[in-house]
């Protein structure tokens, strides 16, 4: 489901927000870093870690950045006050891949950059609390591999099935294959078959890219 979802992710906006928000597992706190595109509703990163560093942070920038065909000279970050993304944007200047981050911070809008960017956070947190929504009711998780999955699916749900009023009541990503289903299990089922031939056709290419090498 994961590459199913990242490959109809394209034509992103320039300027995407982020943030972490939490999720247990085997009883400790791990994190997850959500990225997303404010305009079109997407989620367009969505890395589990088990640590809140600079490393999760790039990580969590490159499933972007490999969103990108070409990389858009104004491509801007929206992220908070956390050091980890100003070290990751340091870390991606060196490798000659260039872009801008905001930073908003705390909850009054006491600097220019606060003032116009809220907005953007707040997309973010709206994300975060429709997450914990739907997470609450599984008290975590009894391995990293099932918070994985977790996420996963959500991310599909979210960017394939669930409509959005700030699209006039649309999903973000549209699948004329789940029109015809009427019902939540139906288009999940229809979802889950269609993530599962890309699974095929990417293996059959694999393997014949590999033949062709050999």
């Amino acid at each position: 489901m994961s590459d199913f979802t990242k490959s109809h992710i394209d034509d992103l906006s320039s300027i995407l927000c982020g943030d972490e928000t939490y999720i247990r597992v085997k009883g400790k706190w791990n994190y997850i870093f959500f990225i997303l595109d404010p305009v079109k509703k997407i989620i367009v990163s969505n890395l589990v870690s088990k640590r809140r560093d600079t490393l999760s942070a790039c990580s969590a920038i490159k499933q972007v950045i490999d969103c990108f065909k070409k990389i858009p000279k104004d491509l801007t970050f929206v992220f908070d006050g956390n050091p980890i993304y100003n070290l990751a944007k340091l870390f991606f200047f060196e490798n000659n891949i260039n872009f801008d981050i905001k930073t908003v911070v705390g909850l009054t809008n006491d600097d220019k950059i606060s003032a116009e960017f809220r907005p953007y956070k707040q997309f973010i947190e709206r994300l975060n609390r429709t997450f914990k929504d739907n997470y609450r009711q599984t008290n975590g998780f009894g391995s990293y591999n099932g918070a994985i999955s977790y996420v996963t699916l959500f991310t599909a749900w979210f960017n394939f099935l669930r409509p959005h009023s700030a699209i006039n009541g649309d999903v973000p990503i549209q699948l004329k294959q789940l029109n015809k289903y009427s019902n939540m299990p139906a288009k999940w089922a229809k979802l889950i078959e269609l993530a599962q031939l890309h699974a095929i056709e990417n293996q059959k290419h694999k393997s014949n890219t590999f033949k062709k090498v050999a």
